[in-house]
């Protein structure tokens, strides 16, 4: 039979979680692979870029998406396991697990939907039809992107206090901020509340400096630790500074930001995931596709 799509895999994936214990995912592949009754030729087939099997993107997608929506959690690297939510949708969908169904999960929707800042009611779902192939391919791109900004929050969350502080020295180099390693290195140091504070240059030849404070936290980041960063800031004739969290901020602390004689820059879980992304800090490239298009200059015949 053919080699199933990723939508075919998901309740059956869904259902070898039932027992309510961990799995390993290379386990469920393997047994997927086994209930589909590929063959060896099918087993081994590999996508177009020839990095992975056919077979092995489907069932990490039919992962993702069943994660996304809040049916199974994953409590260590690669292992997973069913939640109530997706208890009861095996009992609801006796048959199969589609995207539509998925998509009355509302944390389903804001992973697969392209919000605009101007127009977040407008929206385009990944997949559609409705969409051309220019719109498909930026919307997997985004996508994937969201997909891999989570998996870095979750390593920089549970790396140790000490690798935080390198990973925010090295996007602050990464970004151009810091002059040398052995400087912007020695700008930091390790504090008890499981952050580190330091000064760092915002350039090279240090014609201004950053105050820089960030906090490898879980609970969200509230207006009175901002007010004490701006404090801090006052004291010390400050005139910019930068507050990173591994959570989010509450509008109160958004809000204490705002209309300062100074300029404090909050960076939450999400940017700082996107930043590592776009700076390329602990990413490795994966794919490489180029979309061409006609060239008129070369087809044209005036002189």
């Amino acid at each position: 039979m053919p080699i199933p799509d990723y939508q075919t895999l998901m309740r059956p994936l869904l259902a070898r979680l039932a027992d309510g214990s961990v799995h390993a995912l290379s386990d469920l592949l393997q047994e997927l692979i086994a209930e589909f009754g590929l063959s060896p030729e099918e087993i081994k087939e590999k996508l177009p870029s020839g990095r992975q099997t056919v077979i092995s993107n489907r069932v990490g997608w039919a992962k993702t998406y069943l994660d996304k929506a809040g049916l199974l959690q994953t409590p260590k690297r690669a292992h997973y396991q069913i939640t109530d939510r997706g208890l009861k949708a095996l009992e609801e969908c006796p048959n199969e697990i589609s995207n539509q169904y998925l998509r009355k999960f509302e944390e389903f929707q804001q992973f697969t939907s392209l919000h605009t800042e101007n127009e977040s009611r407008d929206h385009e779902q990944v997949g559609e039809s409705d969409t051309t192939p220019d719109e498909q391919i930026a919307a997997a791109f985004q996508a994937l992107n969201r997909s891999l900004a989570d998996e870095l929050l979750d390593a920089v969350r549970t790396a140790s206090a000490t690798f935080f502080e390198q990973v925010v020295v090295d996007l602050m180099l990464a970004m151009g901020y810091g002059g040398s390693r052995k400087e912007a290195g020695q700008a930091t140091q390790a504090t008890n509340d499981d952050g580190i504070d330091g000064i760092i240059k915002e350039d090279r030849l240090g014609l201004d400096t950053i105050y820089l404070q960030a906090k490898r936290w879980q609970n969200t980041v509230h207006r009175p630790e901002i007010d004490k960063f701006i404090g801090s800031l006052t004291r010390n004739r400050a005139r910019k500074g930068v507050f990173i969290t591994t959570s989010e901020f509450s509008p109160g602390a958004r809000e204490a930001v705002q209309n300062l004689d100074m300029k404090v820059v909050l960076i939450d879980g999400r940017q700082l995931a996107d930043l590592m992304i776009e700076h390329n800090l602990g990413v490795t490239r994966k794919e490489t596709y180029e979309v061409k298009q006609l060239d008129g200059d070369y087809f044209s015949e005036e002189s």
